[in-house]
C-alpha cells in the first residue's frame, strides 16, 4: 500500500525514463520538440493609431456610408468587439478624421518664429508648401473633407469649420501681404481657389511623381495668386430655373432627385421623396421612368458628361488654336455649371453611389473628356507632360464646384472670375477679352 502521493514503482520507472531522455533544466510539462509552436497574438501598442488610420483608408475609398464597423475589423484582422473597445461607433471613427484633417489645414498655414523676418512672398511661399506637403501625404482621405462632412453632426460640424474657416482666412491675409491692391472679397476667392486646386488630387488617381505633383501644385497656387482678373469680359448670361420652358415630368423628376442629393446627400434620400418632390402619386411612378434610385443619379451624370463631351468637337473646329479652343470649352463649362450648380456637386460628392458596372462607364467617358481638355493643354503649353495637363484638367473642374459651394451667386465669384480663374489654371494665366 503506498502512501498518499507516492508514485509507484511502475509510475516511477517511466518517470525515470522520461527524464533520462530530457536535457537538464528542462520542465517536465515543456511541450517536445516536435511539437508546434503555439502562435501568440499580442495586441500592438499602437492598435489605437492603427484603427484609426485603416478606418480613414476605407472612409476615403468608399464614403462614410459605404464603410461599417464589420468592414474595419476584416480590414485589420481582429473582431468587432475589439474593434469597439477602442472607438464607440463608426461615427467616432469618421468623426476623430474629418477633425484630424481641419487641423492639419490649420496647422499648415502657421508661421515659425524665424518667418517674422522674412519677405511677404517668403511667408506665402512656405504656407503655400505646407498645404501641398500635408494635402500629398493625406491624398487618400482628402476627399473626405470636401464632399462627406456634411454627414458629421452639428456641433462636430462647427468645430470643423470653424478650422478650415481659420485656415482659408489665415492664406486670405498672406495673400494680401503680397497683393495689398485686392480687396477682400478678391483675396477670398483666391484663397478658396488655391485649396480648391490642390485638394483636387483627392478626387482622382491621375498619377506624377511626387517632387513633379508638388511642384505642379505649387507653380498652380502661384499662378492663382499673381493672376490679373481685373479685365472686362462678358460671361454666358445663367439661365434660372424661372428662365426655362415647363420641364417634362420625366425632366422633373430628375431636376427634383438631383436637388434631394444635393440638399441631403444621396444616402438621406428615399424614393419616396423624390416623387413627393416631383409631385407624383407615390413612389412606384418613379419606376416609370427609372429602375432605381442609383438609376436616376446615372442618368444625371450621363447627362452632364454628355454635356462637356459634346461641346468638344465644335471648340476645336472652330478655334484656330489650342488655347483659343480650351477658351470656347472654358467658358461653356463654367456657364453650364452655374446653370447646373446642385448637379455639378451631385457628380463629385455622390458618384460612390452609383452601381460598379455604371461607374466603369462613367469614369471611361470622364477620362476621355479630361484626356481630350489635356491634350488641348499640352498643345498650348508643351513644356507639360499629359499627366500633368490632366492635374491641371482635373484642379480646373474641382474650383468650379468649390467656388459655386463657397461663394453660391452672391456676385462676389460671378462667372467672368471663375473663367479667368480657369483660364488660369490651365493655360498659366487668364486669355485676353
Amino acid at each position: 500500500m503506498t502512501e498518499p502521493g507516492a508514485l509507484s514503482p511502475r509510475r516511477r520507472g517511466g518517470s525515470a525514463r522520461a527524464a533520462e531522455g530530457r536535457s537538464p533544466g528542462t520542465h517536465a510539462d515543456a511541450p517536445s520538440s516536435d511539437a508546434p509552436a503555439r502562435t501568440v497574438r499580442r495586441r500592438p501598442k499602437n492598435r489605437r493609431a492603427q484603427i484609426a488610420a485603416e478606418s480613414a483608408a476605407a472612409f476615403g475609398a468608399h464614403g462614410y456610408h459605404g464603410v461599417s464597423m464589420d468592414d474595419i475589423a476584416r480590414r485589420l484582422d481582429i473582431s468587432s468587439t475589439a474593434l469597439y473597445r477602442h472607438f464607440p461607433s463608426k461615427y467616432a471613427l469618421f468623426r476623430a478624421e474629418l477633425l484630424r484633417l481641419s487641423g492639419l489645414a490649420l496647422r499648415a498655414v502657421e508661421l515659425p518664429e524665424e518667418a517674422a523676418g522674412w519677405t511677404p512672398r517668403q511667408r506665402l511661399e512656405h504656407v503655400l508648401a505646407a498645404i501641398v506637403a500635408a494635402t500629398i501625404a493625406n491624398r487618400p482621405t482628402a476627399a473626405l473633407a470636401r464632399w462627406e462632412r456634411r454627414y458629421l453632426e452639428p456641433e462636430d460640424l462647427r468645430a470643423f469649420s470653424d478650422q478650415f474657416a481659420a485656415a482659408i482666412a489665415s492664406l486670405r491675409a498672406r495673400i494680401g501681404e503680397v497683393r495689398p491692391e485686392l480687396d477682400g472679397h478678391d483675396r477670398a476667392v483666391r484663397a478658396v481657389s488655391i485649396y480648391a486646386v490642390i485638394s483636387s488630387i483627392g478626387d482622382h488617381h491621375a498619377t506624377v511623381p511626387a517632387k513633379t505633383l508638388a511642384a505642379l501644385l505649387g507653380s498652380l497656387s502661384w499662378a492663382v495668386v499673381d493672376a490679373d482678373l481685373s479685365g472686362p469680359r462678358t460671361a454666358p448670361r445663367v439661365r434660372r430655373t424661372s428662365d426655362r420652358a415647363p420641364l417634362f415630368k420625366h425632366e422633373l423628376l430628375l431636376h427634383r432627385a438631383v436637388e434631394l442629393f444635393h440638399e441631403r446627400g444621396y444616402p438621406n434620400v428615399s424614393v419616396e421623396d423624390i416623387a413627393a418632390a416631383a409631385e407624383l402619386s407615390s413612389a412606384s411612378a418613379v419606376y416609370r421612368y427609372h429602375r432605381s434610385k442609383s438609376d436616376l443619379l446615372v442618368a444625371a451624370f450621363r447627362r452632364a458628361a454628355d454635356r462637356v463631351s459634346a461641346a468638344i468637337r465644335p471648340a476645336t473646329a472652330a478655334a484656330r488654336t489650342p488655347a483659343a479652343a480650351l477658351g470656347t470649352l472654358i467658358e461653356l463649362y463654367v456657364s453650364g455649371s452655374f446653370d447646373e450648380r446642385a448637379l455639378t456637386f451631385v457628380y463629385y460628392a455622390e458618384f460612390r453611389h452609383v452601381d460598379q458596372t455604371d461607374q466603369v462607364t462613367l469614369r471611361h467617358l470622364q477620362q476621355l473628356i479630361v484626356t481630350e481638355w489635356a491634350r488641348l493643354v499640352v498643345a498650348a503649353r508643351p513644356e507639360l507632360s499629359l499627366g500633368e495637363a490632366r492635374i491641371l484638367v482635373h484642379a480646373a473642374f474641382s474650383l468650379v464646384v468649390d467656388l459655386g459651394r463657397t461663394f453660391g451667386d452672391d456676385g462676389i465669384c460671378p462667372q467672368d472670375t471663375v473663367i479667368g480663374l480657369l483660364e488660369t489654371v490651365l493655360l498659366g494665366r487668364p486669355l485676353p477679352h
